[in-house]
This record gives C-alpha cells, structure tokens and sequence, in this order.
C-alpha cells in the first residue's frame, strides 16, 4: 500500500472565523505584552486589572468565571500578582473558607498608564478602518463571542448529562 498525500486545494483555512480569530489573538497578545510589560504589568493580569479596576472585591472562583479561564490558572495569576504588590485578599465575610481580591493602591495608580499603552495599540490595529467599520467589527465580534459561549454552555450541559453535574 503506497502512503497518498493529503490534498489540502479544497481546503482554506482561513475561509472560516476560527483561524482568523486565533491568529489575531495571538497577535493581539504579542503586541499586547510588548505594552502592558512596559507598564509593570503583563497580558495574563488584565482580566483581573479590568474586574477589579472600580474597588471591586471579588473571590478567585468569581475572577475565574468571569475572566472564562480555570481556577488553577487563575490560582497563579493571583500568586504572581501578590508577589509584585497588585492585589491583596481580604477574608470574606461571607465565607470564612474564602478571601476576596482587591486592587493595591500600586496597582490603581498605575491603570491609567497601562490604559494610554493599550490605547495606543488599539489606534494602530483599527488603523484604514472608518469609525462605522470599527463599530460593525466590535459588534460583530460581541456576537460571535456570545455564540461561542451559548455553545459552549450547551456542550457543557450535554457533558453533565441529565440532572446536571
């Protein structure tokens, strides 16, 4: 039996979103890092920057969820975030088991700065495009990323089976 070559002609990957969105989130959070580390920050603490921006204090199980990333990973963007001075916990008083998080005031005094930096990328990614295209692409963007998460909810439950997880 002879091995056949894959014939890729009918195929282009970048014909459907998926590929797209990846390669412009890797790109994304290349030049992303390339700002906020100038900054004293990194690309992984945004979620958690932007959560608690306002003097929210939030538990790691909350910052996960919203942030849609895993409690272990999230566990370590905590640890190194205690380790340079940008978060503290507090015990909360709601559960004696857990501790809130909360912004220092090191980190607040800082988020303008890293606002400006990420500002900046963000001219320069939607450069060419006009204001109404800029706006279509947030929007579309917004949907697609609620599709994604209605699928992935569904899949989730299907996994559960009945009578949930």
């Amino acid at each position: 039996m002879t091995a056949r070559a894959f014939d890729l002609t009918d195929w282009d990957a970048f014909s459907t979103p998926a590929p797209l969105v990846n390669m412009a989130s890797r790109s994304f959070a290349r030049l992303g890092e390339r700002r906020v580390k100038a900054v004293g920050f990194s690309i992984g603490q945004l979620p958690v920057l932007y959560l608690l921006k306002d003097g929210a204090r939030l538990s790691q199980k909350d910052l996960a969820r919203f942030a849609r990333i895993e409690q272990p990973s999230m566990a370590q963007t905590l640890a190194r975030m205690e380790r340079d001075g940008l978060i503290e916990r507090t015990p909360d008083p709601k559960d004696g088991r857990s501790s809130l998080v909360f912004l220092t005031e090191r980190a607040r005094e800082r988020l303008p700065e890293l606002r400006r930096a990420l500002g900046r990328g963000n001219e320069a990614v939607l450069e060419g495009f006009s204001a109404d295209e800029a706006e279509t692409l947030l929007r579309l963007m917004r949907r697609l990323n609620e599709n994604l998460d209605r699928m992935l909810e569904r899949e989730l439950s299907d996994e559960a089976g009945p009578g949930g997880a």
